[in-house]
């Protein structure tokens, strides 16, 4: 046998081909979830939430540089960033099922079919495909790492003899090590690689030049984090945790050892400790479940489309188990081809799939364990993104394991073909082996074809209006309350990168309970930092003129709001909100969260209008929620008596019986909402943010049945309606999930 030639070319074209593909189904804004968070963290070279991501911070920030001369919006490039990680690490496995198929084949050329399917299969995962298209996450360069890894071993062991082959294993180290820096996800390929080498060339790890060039390595990749302190003291508007450093020493600490010595707020965001994960030991659910919820995902990875259902389904079934037998025996065509390379690919597919359920240690699925009514006893969405890496690897495998069918059947239709012989018996031989390849690619291009509706995020304008919709519902200069991802970083996106409504407050009620983040509201809303508003021509003269706010948000100390500790009221108690004194009986229990809530009503009541972007969450949990009027998609603190104002009316009880400012409503819906890609969508993959669409749906129709009571025009009434119907098909999933209704109906 020949020796085997890397098809680099072939393995490029194969990475532009799924790129393409990114590119036609690719989101052309933000998206809901961390999606804006890391888009306007590396347009303004922010810090995110822990552990901080330096890696993808600065590669989105030089990347959204070299993008520039195309003239394309930033969440455009950004979102090619991940296209262009996910299709580079497709031309990694590219290459690594084509060693795998040539080592079956014997044949560069049927190699390259067989890596082609790998590719493919790997690519249009549909967890793999939806990561993808927009940045949700930072996950599609650790997959890039962990593939480009996959090669360099599998290169390292072909080479092993030859001069100079350690630099493979040097690379492949730096790329993983530099890799954490963005996620731990890219230390994933350790354990494979290691048995590979334990199993072609131990004495390897003995060689002491080796590790005197791995060392300085390994400081160079594991520095990156060193920009996490540096750049918090440049003092960024979104600098989540705060890693401030006081000496160079205390940042060597932290970073060399990964968060567990040195500077205190430095190892913070590396361990991670704001979101304090429980110990291995400790299920969050029962292990059974946690395979259960993995299954749940895998179950989508094939077929999306065939079913719209989030659990596993009946009619993805036959799907699901033809792959996952294709992959089993993928490992199968593996060991029998080559023993070394079986043991690389099956302990890296162990630790994408088995050990990473154990480790990541999920609580109940999403959507799964019904009958577990708490809803803190499940995961707040569904958490597929995380398996990114086990579905390509998969993906990989099938492919290889259909090559492997491919192979033995059209083989032995040669075997029993007649090589001679009449023209029309030669003919029949040939058309069956075409039959079979004919269904082996139809196999291959399944998940392209059952996924591509459900993966693809092409014309998605939903998070990014649900933004503007929001803070163009707030007056200027005011403090909104937000509570979670969804209503917080699509606003820090269009704040930070479009420069829409810098002058709003976004305050997220989940960090009110750290320390740092109180402290740097003050900052940023001091009177050196407050930035002014400036309206578009939408939200021109909607408006009062209003003088820029004298003061912070939050006039305590420092040390003051260090001190603040969820209590429960010892008396009755009475705070004092401008004209208002909010009564909290003897025993009412008050978090860290909301006494910090209280105390910026308090001190910004007087300059900036207070609003909510919810009518439950914060302006409930501190009894606010009778002083709430709807504006727009926002609830405004009114610290008056709501009912003699004849500007606000009252929704019939069965809608919630909030108070509305009707005519500024009716203005913002005519005159500024966007609302794109909501109305009669086609599908809304995700279920966990259904809750979108049915907000826009209960605001019209809290419009409709208040305009009806007020006597409104009738077109503008129909029009309210028809939004009503519109908004509340996307609410149910999108048209194709609910079939009797078209696009339009109604």
């Amino acid at each position: 046998m020949n020796e085997h030639r890397p098809p680099y070319l072939a393995a490029v074209i194969a990475a532009a081909a799924i790129f393409l593909l990114y590119v036609v189904t690719l989101a052309p804004t933000t998206a809901f979830w961390d999606t804006s968070e890391y888009i306007a963290t590396g347009y303004i070279l922010g810090i995110p939430h822990p552990p901080g991501n330096p890696l993808f911070v600065v590669l989105a920030r030089v990347w959204i540089v070299l993008l520039s001369p195309l003239g394309l919006p930033v969440a455009v490039r950004v979102n090619l960033l991940a296209a262009f990680t996910s299709a580079a690490a497709g031309g990694f496995f590219f290459l690594v099922a084509h060693r795998i198929a040539w080592g079956l084949l014997g044949d560069h050329r049927r190699a390259l079919v067989g890596a082609a399917a790998s590719a493919v299969l790997g690519a249009t995962a549909f967890t793999v495909w939806n990561q993808s298209v927009v940045n949700e996450k930072v996950y599609t360069v650790s997959v890039l790492v962990i593939a480009a890894v996959t090669w360099l071993s599998v290169r390292w062991r072909d080479r092993r003899g030859e001069p100079g082959s350690g630099r493979l294993l040097l690379v492949a180290g730096y790329l993983m090590i530099l890799g954490w820096s963005n996620h731990t996800m890219s230390l994933l390929p350790v354990p494979a690689l290691g048995l590979m080498l334990l199993m072609t060339a131990p004495r390897v790890l003995l060689r002491r030049d080796l590790w005197m060039r791995a060392l300085p390595l390994v400081v160079v990749g594991l520095s990156f984090n060193v920009f996490l302190p540096i750049r918090a003291a440049q003092r960024p508007v979104i600098n989540e945790g705060d890693p401030l450093c006081e000496s160079p020493g205390g940042v060597a600490a932290a970073v060399l050892t990964a968060g567990n010595a040195g500077c205190p707020r430095l190892a913070s965001v590396l361990q991670r400790d704001q979101y304090a994960p429980p110990p291995l030991t400790q299920r969050q659910s029962p292990l059974s479940a946690q395979f259960q919820n993995y299954f749940q995902y895998f179950d989508w990875q094939w077929a999306r489309g065939l079913d719209p259902t989030p659990v596993p389904s009946g009619t993805r079934a036959p799907v699901t188990g033809v792959f996952l037998v294709l992959g089993l025996f993928g490992l199968l065509v593996i060991r029998r081809t080559d023993r070394q390379l079986f043991a690389y690919m099956a302990t890296l597919t162990m630790t994408v799939t088995v050990a990473l359920v154990i480790y990541l240690n999920f609580k109940y699925g999403y959507s799964l364990a019904p009958e577990i009514a708490d809803p803190d006893l499940h995961e707040v969405r569904e958490r597929d993104y995380f398996y990114i890496a086990g579905f390509i690897v998969w993906g990989v495998l099938a492919g290889i394991g259909l090559t492997g069918i491919w192979h033995m059947a059209a083989r032995g239709l040669r075997r029993t073909s007649p090589v001679t012989g009449s023209r029309a018996r030669v003919a029949g031989a040939r058309l069956a082996v075409g039959i079979v390849t004919f269904l082996a690619a139809l196999i291959a291009l399944t998940p392209l074809a059952a996924n591509w509706r459900w993966a693809s995020r092409a014309g998605d304008y939903a998070a990014r209006d649900w933004a503007y919709d929001l803070l163009q519902s707030v007056e200027p200069y005011s403090v909104l309350f937000t509570n979670g991802d969804n209503d917080t970083f699509p606003l820090w996106y269009l704040q930070e990168v479009e420069g829409i409504r810098r002058d709003v407050t976004v305050i997220v009620g989940q960090y009110l309970f750290t320390q740092w983040y109180p402290r740097q509201l003050q900052e940023l809303t001091g009177p050196d930092r407050q930035r002014p508003f400036e309206p578009d021509e939408r939200v021109a003269g909607l408006y009062p003129a209003r003088e820029v706010p004298s003061r912070p948000v939050l006039s305590l100390a420092p040390a003051e709001i260090d001190r603040i500790q969820g209590a429960a009221t010892p008396q009755d108690a009475n705070v004092r909100l401008g004209p208002v004194v909010v009564q909290y009986p003897r025993g009412t229990y008050l978090d860290r969260g909301d006494q910090v809530a209280l105390a910026i009503i308090r001190d910004s009541i007087a300059e900036r209008p207070i609003y909510f972007a919810w009518t439950g969450g914060i302006i409930r949990s501190l009894g606010l929620h009778d002083f709430g009027v709807r504006q727009g998609l926002a609830t405004r603190l009114v610290l008056r008596d709501i009912e003699t104002d004849g500007r606000f009316v009252r929704t019939d009880p069965a809608l919630g019986g909030e108070w509305v400012d009707l005519e500024r409503t009716r203005r913002l819906s005519s005159e500024v909402m966007m609302a794109r890609s909501l109305r009669y969508r086609d599908i809304w993959a995700d279920r966990t943010t259904l809750n979108i669409p049915y907000y826009y749906f209960h605001f019209s129709r809290v419009l409709f049945d208040r305009g009806s009571a007020a006597g409104l025009p009738a077109d503008e009434l129909a029009r309210y309606r028809a939004d009503m119907e519109a908004f509340g098909v996307t609410m149910q999933g999108g048209y194709r999930v609910i079939p009797e209704v078209e696009p339009g109906a109604g």
